[in-house]
């Protein structure tokens, strides 16, 4: 990837992050640390990889995103806004009672949502029936989700996972963010779900692992799920928690609370890049 690209796309991602701060310590709630780990895969997913127009949102051939891991709707929407879909300056708004930013997205209500999602599991089932759809009708439109950890100890992600293979979903690409933490602490000692390479291998899926800041290996692995025929394409991206504010990061406590002014003020510091 060439150094002018690469650092676009940094730039684009920190921007997603500063927008993930941003709503969250104005709403005085919402889910930061998972939010801020899939800063980089939304950057690239949104301003490289996927046929999306923000003057359109619903055009019936753009690639459709679904976030299944709703929660960290704070980084779905700063990415929304960075790419054109509204202004930045709304995030600010984030879970206000008249707003169209709520703690969970809406497909009825935010431009550029294409899944209402909340509920663990819910997104990835749906993003099947999409790229299903699509198979029936013959179009050519690519589905891209993104599952968190926590989210894979659901039952319903493994059913969606069986229905997947079975359906030879092969426009379906389904990131998994590894970042260790869910709510309660370490994922593998709430009910531990790993190894998902495997168990997602043994239910028919290509599989590839990859770091989840590392640009080159999400291009990477991208092309390979295009490449990749009669199977849908897991991606494991291993990330961290709290990605790009250093006192957030591999840290439980910040998978669902905001920053307080103090820390508000730091991690605008670091995002910014005061002091360094």
């Amino acid at each position: 990837m060439e150094q002018v690209k690469l650092d676009q796309l940094k730039e684009i991602a920190r921007q997603i992050r500063i927008g993930v701060i941003e709503g969250t310590y104005h709403a005085k709630s919402g889910h930061p640390g998972g939010s801020l780990s899939i800063a980089d895969v939304l950057a690239y997913l949104y301003f490289e990889e996927m046929n999306i127009d923000p003057q359109n949102p619903k055009m019936p051939e753009r690639d459709r995103f679904v976030l299944s891991k709703g929660h960290t709707a704070p980084a779905l929407y700063a990415t929304l806004a960075a790419r054109g879909f509204f202004p930045v300056e709304d995030l600010k708004t984030l879970r206000k009672i008249d707003s169209y930013l709520q703690g969970h997205p809406d497909m009825k209500g935010t431009p550029g949502v294409d899944m209402s999602t909340g509920s663990l599991g819910l997104g990835i089932s749906a993003a099947c029936g999409m790229a299903l759809s699509a198979k029936y009708r013959g179009e050519d439109y690519r589905v891209y989700t993104i599952v968190g950890d926590g989210e894979s100890e659901e039952g319903q992600v493994w059913e969606a996972a069986m229905f997947a293979a079975h359906y030879k979903l092969d426009n379906l690409v389904a990131f998994i963010d590894l970042n260790g933490l869910q709510i309660d602490g370490k994922i593998t000692e709430v009910m531990n779900p790993t190894p998902h390479d495997e168990k997602l291998k043994a239910f028919g899926w290509n599989v590839i692992t990859i770091n989840a800041h590392d640009f080159e290996e999400i291009a990477a692995a991208l092309a390979a799920a295009r490449a990749c025929k009669g199977k849908p394409t897991a991606i494991i991206a291993c990330s961290v928690k709290g990605k790009g504010v250093s006192f957030m990061e591999d840290k439980a406590d910040w998978h669902g609370k905001a920053p307080n002014a103090d820390e508000y003020a730091q991690a605008m510091a670091e995002l910014n890049g005061e002091g360094k």
